[in-house]
């Protein structure tokens, strides 16, 4: 076996039936590949399938095609697009959803934050050490009170203040950021500004929000303060997709902390702020590493 074999994931989604799974290893026995590691899930309920593959090619390609970018990985390229070729008879067959992506790939990611900094550190943080399989091309903001931490990391910082009056042009502006940096991802840590339904469509699928309540519950604004009121037991965290319903999108992650009598509205936040950061590394983890499966407005998480 090849000590250094090139790594791919193969995600996909489709219809349930007899098969399924019997094709794609077949498939990837064929390309003489080895399955390191396999997640499925298939709802009884709905009568969808979902699978997640992490898997080596031990006999990888070795010629670079014409046209590849100077600098890529020595037959990577070649590789890639002969597996993606050779898959697409058994992908049309069973109707799949599905990527195949180099294993590893970094996905380009805009973080949005207001005056809050926690999430925004953790996230800085976990993607310095290589923890997190991203690169933050660009940090946007409504106020300028972190930009010496972003631009410390080597990292672009973009003040962009928003106002009722000026929100079309605050978005307009967003929108050059995002193309300007080829986004895949923009993740929202704690950034307080409520997207135009027009964003929020532009954005679908790939904008992960942190809110900071156990969702369903205490959606809105000061949510911690909310629990107080109820006498809550328990404060948590909700990282989920954005979608045109304030704090109603399909949630990926979420992170408790038990709490009681004595805590203050101020207390509960002090103690929120881990979970808040827990929930929200997890999400943009499992999103990058292609194990979020978006079905209406719930989730499927193969980790």
């Amino acid at each position: 076996m090849d000590t250094n074999p090139s790594e791919y994931v193969l995600t996909l989604a489709c219809p349930e039936t007899q098969g399924i799974v019997h094709a794609v290893t077949g498939f990837l026995l064929d390309q003489g590949c080895d399955i390191l590691d396999s997640k499925q899930f298939g709802s009884r309920l709905d009568g969808h399938f979902f699978m997640r593959i992490h898997f080596a090619a031990v006999d990888p390609v070795r010629e670079e095609p014409v046209g590849e970018p100077a600098g890529a990985p020595a037959g990577e390229p070649a590789e890639l697009a002969k597996l993606q070729g050779a898959f697409l008879p058994v992908a049309e067959t069973y109707g799949m959803q599905w990527q195949m992506r180099a294993h590893g790939t970094k996905h380009r990611v805009l973080i949005m934050v207001s005056k809050f900094e926690h999430c925004l550190n953790d996230l800085l943080f976990r993607a310095r050490i290589g923890e997190l399989p991203i690169e933050i091309v660009g940090v946007v903001s409504n106020h300028t009170d972190h930009r010496g931490i972003v631009e410390w990391h080597g990292i672009p910082f973009f003040h962009v203040p928003v106002t009722a009056a000026t929100k079309p042009e605050a978005e307009a502006n967003l929108m050059a950021i995002l193309d300007r940096f080829d986004v895949e991802l923009v993740v929202l840590a704690r950034y307080m500004q409520v997207f135009s339904d027009d964003l929020t469509r532009r954005l679908d699928g790939r904008a992960i929000n942190i809110h900071h309540s156990f969702l369903p519950s205490f959606k809105g604004a000061r949510p911690y303060h909310q629990a107080h009121v109820r006498g809550v037991k328990t404060v948590g965290a909700t990282a989920h997709y954005v979608n045109a319903e304030l704090d109603e999108g399909p949630i990926i992650s979420q992170q408790v902390v038990e709490v009681d009598h004595t805590f203050g509205p101020e207390d509960l936040v002090a103690a929120g702020r881990d979970t808040e950061c827990k929930a929200l590394s997890n999400a943009v983890r499992w999103h990058c590493e292609g194990r979020v499966f978006l079905q209406g407005n719930r989730t499927i998480v193969l980790t």
